[in-house]
């Protein structure tokens, strides 16, 4: 038993000694953070390559950078973590950029944008009852 507590204690000895560098989502180097005008989707994406996420709706391109290492076990620190993001147009072209520094999340404003939604502005008796009454007639295919 005693054997097996010094072995558990070397390997924890052992774990906290090694650092590690973890990167999650793109891995950029300093050179593409410090040019990030890019004028056209097909520049951007040979650049950055594949989004991490594609917005359909508002046609936007998100790109998440971070790299963190870990010391010790318990012990894990943030070096930068980022979110890129570029508008384009219906013509490919970039209209409008931005950058995120998500490492101090606190300091990002949170959007007042509201969604409209139909189902609100109707009745009571029309939300119960709306699918409930005469049909029209349905369509009969030969």
């Amino acid at each position: 038993m005693l054997k097996v507590f010094f072995y558990i204690c070397f390997f924890l000895i052992l774990a906290n000694c090694s650092n590690k560098t973890i990167y999650s989502g793109k891995i950029l180097k300093n050179e593409e953070l410090e040019d990030i005008n890019f004028t056209n989707k097909d520049n951007l994406i040979s650049k950055l390559g594949n989004p991490s996420y594609v917005d359909p709706i508002e046609n936007k391109f998100f790109y998440f950078s971070e790299k963190s290492e870990k010391k010790s076990i318990f012990k894990k620190e943030i070096k930068y973590s980022y979110i890129f993001v570029f508008e384009i147009d219906e013509d490919e072209q970039i209209i409008n950029s931005e950058v995120f520094d998500i490492k101090d999340i606190k300091s990002i404003k949170l959007s007042n944008d509201n969604t409209t939604n139909q189902i609100v502005k109707r009745g009571l008796l029309e939300k119960i009852f709306g699918g409930v009454g005469t049909q029209g007639e349905l369509p009969t295919t030969p």
